[in-house]
């Protein structure tokens, strides 16, 4: 089975924090996302970032793949073996032992260590400590739950999405087509029935999808409400204007209210994410108020006008900022 190193995948060292972790996947998944990153090579850097951080944000599955290498969905899957099972030595000579010979270690390990191999199997070889036909009792397989990391465009829109992840029972990557509802949001799961592990005369399991947020390069969310900054020139804030604000379906115009400083909110009601059962969330706009770098003849010369004739002082006028909510 190929080994991956993740750490070296999201450039962490192996002792790294999870907040270190955090902050390398969400600099780096901002990098590569398709939607921002258009190289040919950028897809697949995406994903390969994604694996790992699914895999090193989770405490028990970072311990079993530090442990395990490229086997540890295998144990994850399967079981891990229990400690000391590596002391246990069989010997059929018949000398009057378990299974006609002797076994060293402890005896609860060795029970421990048949359950996991046979279901339930006791020291005397059948499952459920001797009890002979229920070797083959039918058993349903796993649920598997994997992560889904969607961007907010794919969040509000729903509809039918290709997805490649690592079948923790083969060890093989596994490709799906999922129908994501318009809507669903981080922390909910979408459900796969019969796509988990399989069954031993019994269905199989079920593949969950736990939906994730991607970093957006525009927007943060909270809860179905988008919050974005907007930068606005300096006589747009004082004199009010129209301003273009992004939105995930595009750009739309707002009036902005004269005397606006930075930190005054703009709010476009229903046009944050969708709520199938309710209202949808809002935009909230936040006005940045931003100078030109370099100033012509002609604007030095007005500025400098209005320093002279203006008797505004902003130290002592905290007004319009942070209010002016609609």
């Amino acid at each position: 089975m190929e080994y991956k190193d993740y750490y070296k995948t999201l450039g962490v060292a192996k002792d790294a924090s999870a907040p270190d972790i955090q902050r390398a996947y969400r600099k780096l998944a901002r990098q590569f996302h398709p939607d921002v990153n258009k190289d040919p090579g950028a897809e697949g850097r995406f994903k390969d970032i994604g694996e790992a951080y699914e895999v090193l944000k989770d405490e028990e599955k970072r311990s079993k793949y530090d442990q395990y290498g490229a086997a540890w969905q295998r144990v994850q899957s399967e079981g891990a073996p229990p400690p000391g099972w590596e002391d246990f030595r069989f010997n059929f000579g018949g000398d009057g032992g378990g299974f006609g010979g002797r076994v060293s270690g402890d005896a609860s390990g060795f029970s421990s260590f048949f359950d996991m191999l046979f279901g339930g199997a006791g020291p005397q070889g059948f499952p459920g400590g001797g009890r002979p036909g229920s070797w083959s009792r039918p058993r349903r397989g796993r649920n598997h739950e994997v992560a889904l990391p969607l961007s907010l465009e794919n969040l509000a829109e729903g509809g039918p999405r290709a997805i490649e992840f690592l079948d923790r029972s083969t060890g093989r990557t596994r490709h799906l087509e999922v129908n994501v509802p318009e809507g669903v949001l981080p922390g909910q799961s979408i459900r796969l029935s019969g796509q988990g592990g399989k069954g031993l005369g019994a269905p199989d399991g079920d593949l969950l999808l736990k939906v994730e947020a991607l970093p957006h390069p525009i927007f943060r969310r909270r809860g179905r409400d988008l919050h974005c900054d907007v930068p606005v020139a300096p006589w747009t804030a004082a004199l009010g204007g129209k301003v273009r604000i992004p939105t995930l379906a595009g750009h739309a115009e707002a009036q902005l209210p004269p005397g606006s400083s930075t930190g005054r909110k703009m709010r476009l009601r229903g046009r944050g994410l969708p709520d199938p059962k309710g209202p949808n969330g809002d935009l909230l706009a936040e006005v940045q108020v931003v100078v030109p770098k370099v100033l012509t003849e002609e604007e030095q010369a007005l500025f400098e006008q209005l320093r002279e004739t203006s008797e505004f002082e902003p130290s002592g006028d905290a007004s319009g900022t942070g209010d002016g909510e609609r």
